[in-house]
């Protein structure tokens, strides 16, 4: 299989975004002179996820592939509980061809908006900065793909609307090329 078909192949599978959410191990990405999280320190309402990922979430995404078109529909129920500074993130995705996926993300509260998280299927460690209503969180996920096993990565930005509400978008690359995008509304009950 050439290096194309299978980028191709990758945005058209089914994954969770935390990988949607939680989105990974650093990206290179975070050199760029793209925003940072410190740009968004005035915004309103602080974003703090031992607040808002505490309960059950329910959201809705797409997957959209290079050119933008959407490739996948999915819906997400969350079962989130905080102890201290350990949260779960429990995620049940069933996607819009039926299939179903579950994720289980065990984060973790560090000093001055920052955050870890691990799950089954990111590579290492996600890692995480929120300040003031925005927050974004960095990982690598390890997606099969025709019997094999390919390592992408995702930049997540998630943007606290209001208590209720969050929108979530993640960007989806492979060796420094785009293979697609998630978009994400969060609506805590």
């Amino acid at each position: 299989m050439n290096r194309r078909g299978a980028l191709q192949r990758i945005g058209a599978l089914p994954f969770t975004t935390q990988a949607l959410v939680w989105g990974g191990g650093a990206l290179s990405l975070s050199g760029c002179a793209g925003p940072q999280p410190a740009d968004y320190a005035q915004e309103r309402p602080v974003l703090d996820l031992r607040e808002y990922f505490n309960g059950t979430i329910d959201a809705w995404g797409v997957f959209t592939d290079r050119s933008g078109q959407v490739v996948k529909r999915f819906t997400v129920l969350m079962q989130c509980t905080w102890t201290g500074n350990q949260g779960v993130l429990d995620e049940d995705f069933t996607y819009s061809d039926g299939t179903k996926q579950r994720r289980v993300w065990r984060l973790e509260a560090l000093p001055d908006g920052r955050y870890s998280g691990r799950a089954e299927d990111v590579v290492g460690q996600a890692l995480g900065h929120a300040s003031g209503n925005a927050l974004r969180w960095q990982y690598t996920l390890a997606l099969p793909v025709d019997g094999r096993v390919w390592e992408v990565q995702f930049e997540d930005w998630m943007y606290l609307m209001n208590d209720r509400v969050m929108l979530n978008k993640a960007v989806m690359s492979k060796w420094g090329f785009r293979l697609g995008e998630v978009t994400l509304s969060f609506s805590k009950r």
